[in-house]
């Protein structure tokens, strides 16, 4: 696996330094909770099971803020790091050997591109949320580009195929366009048409469309 040269450029959907505040605060909450818990059971139980019983409530809550919290995307070249709890996971973009665009319609749709290896190993990337109320959270322009650069270098005719979307909502959002003309917001409409289950994965003639 080759990265080529550069500094590693976030594709996190939201910044990760706009959660920590957040998680931290639901940390805190979940903690106190689980003192409150400790402390009313100590009432009637020893202060072994009250202790005890006061981490069941707030330690899997906590457990889970700190593990969201470590999860991060970025890419180098050609090179994707999902970054987990567990370690770090890269995926060669340019060897991939599957690549949709699935999207989850509801209040609030969500746009991802969903990447597969010859090994099996599959991993997503949020690229969009929208609201029913038109508020939207897009990939932002640099993630964009380098992401659709190292989709472009893969032998996968439906990764260049995404890549063209990505260059075509890296243009809109450039010139601030509105919803109804970025390739991801269009992308929700077609699945919503559709009237299914989520999630839809898009056809390949419905992304060479969207391109």
């Amino acid at each position: 696996m080759t990265e080529r040269a550069g500094d590693a450029v976030g594709l996190d959907l939201v910044a990760p330094e706009l959660l920590s505040p957040m998680l931290r605060k639901l940390s805190l909450v979940a903690a106190g909770v689980g003192i409150v818990v400790a402390l009313v059971s100590a009432i009637w139980l020893s202060v072994a099971w009250a202790v005890g019983l006061g981490l069941l409530v707030s330690l899997p809550t906590m457990l889970s803020l700190f593990a969201f919290s470590r999860r991060r995307l970025s890419l180098t070249g050609n090179v994707l790091a999902a970054h987990r709890l567990s370690g770090t996971r890269k995926f060669d973009l340019a060897q991939v050997t599957g690549a949709q665009l699935r999207v989850y319609p509801g209040r609030v749709s969500r746009v991802s591109l969903q990447l597969t290896l010859s090994d099996g190993r599959a991993q997503q990337i949020p690229l969009a949320l929208y609201t029913d109320a038109g508020g939207a959270r897009e990939l932002h322009l640099l993630g964009l580009r380098k992401l659709a650069d190292a989709l472009s270098s893969s032998e996968l005719v439906a990764a260049v195929a995404i890549s063209d979307v990505l260059v075509g909502q890296l243009r809109a959002e450039a010139r601030d366009a509105g919803l109804a003309d970025r390739p991801l917001y269009r992308a929700v409409g077609l699945a919503r048409s559709k009237d299914a289950v989520s999630p839809v994965v898009l056809t390949d003639q419905e992304v060479v469309e969207l391109g």
